[in-house]
């Protein structure tokens, strides 16, 4: 097929703790809130971003403010959410989650990667992840700019068995099978995208023993990947060709989206890198306030005055995102 996804382009959770949540991320893990917006779903909750300091596409870990209980671990979800950071820098991490009291496992190598595993504060699986290709838009902040988190992958989906989720990925979004490896999720299988490294990445692990997850904070709602802009009508004309249900085109304003739940029930969005987190303010101060999409910004009274308070170091005192 002509058309290629290429990596990963952010990826969405879910915390019932909007204040935890962004003193984790930006205090523990160095990045930056680059769009302080709400979900366009459901106004009663924050939509949070994180990022480079450029807010760069593949960059982002995104959260739904949702007070949900924790999720139940188990099949047909996203269970492992990669960070990469530039190679030679776990052992600095390693130290700093011992200063800040995250517990840690590893460092170790797998797949050939020095990784190390850990948890944020609700349960949500993570692993930082050495990559030799890693450059960064660093932020400021206590996190050196040689060890700073550049972006995601690879991201990895637990399922009761390969089929038919690897027809999908293969035949509708044109992932390449390649390795496999045994992972903490199980027997992995990887399939690649066209890009290089583990941003092109996702893994595919299979645990037919595990009941279904049940959704909740510290689980992951949806993983979405890179289309180009030029490529999106025509995207949406070729999942629909295959039958797929799909959402049809869906416009997010910072960025243009397609959702498609795959058989074993895993959310997947295709997303545009453009027009991106500078379409209604400027770099320098992305994420200091409550930031609304045209079609949102009439009702934004009403939305402020159902958001709870949420304090954001550099904002002004009364502002509420």
């Amino acid at each position: 097929m002509s058309l290629q996804v290429h990596g990963i382009h952010h990826l969405t959770a879910v915390t019932a703790k909007a204040s935890e949540n962004l003193a984790f991320y930006r205090g523990v893990l160095g990045l930056r809130l680059v769009k302080k917006t709400v979900n366009q779903d459901d106004v009663r909750a924050y939509h949070l971003f994180y990022a480079d300091d450029a807010g760069s596409p593949g960059s982002d870990l995104t959260f739904f403010d949702w007070p949900a209980a924790r999720e139940r671990r188990g099949n047909n979800s996203v269970t492992r959410t990669g960070l990469r950071i530039p190679r030679g820098s776990v052992t600095w991490w390693a130290d700093w989650f011992k200063e800040k009291g995250v517990k840690a496992d590893g460092p170790v190598t797998r797949d050939e990667r020095v990784v190390l595993d850990f948890e944020d504060p609700e349960g949500q699986r993570l692993s930082l992840v050495e990559d030799e290709g890693a450059t960064a838009n660093p932020v400021d902040n206590a996190v050196p700019a040689e060890h700073q988190i550049v972006g995601l992958g690879p991201v990895t989906l637990t399922v009761p068995g390969l089929f038919p989720t690897d027809q999908v990925l293969e035949r509708a979004y044109g992932m390449k099978r390649g390795r496999t490896y045994e992972g903490p999720e199980g027997e992995t299988h990887v399939f690649q995208m066209d890009a290089e490294g583990p941003h092109g990445e996702l893994h595919l692990s299979v645990q037919p023993s595990l009941p279904p997850y049940r959704p909740g904070a510290g689980g992951v709602h949806h993983v979405a990947f890179r289309i180009r802009d030029e490529d999106y009508h025509a995207w949406d004309d070729h999942l629909t060709g295959l039958g797929l249900g799909t959402s049809g085109e869906v416009e997010r304003y910072y960025f243009r989206s397609i959702y498609y739940r795959e058989p074993n029930g895993v959310l997947l969005e295709l997303a545009t890198d453009g027009p991106g987190f500078t379409a209604d303010e400027p770099r320098e101060t992305l994420g200091q306030r409550l930031s609304l999409p045209p079609f949102l910004e009439g009702r934004r009274a009403d939305i402020e005055a159902h958001l709870k308070p949420l304090e954001v170091p550099g904002s002004a005192p009364h502002v509420v995102i």
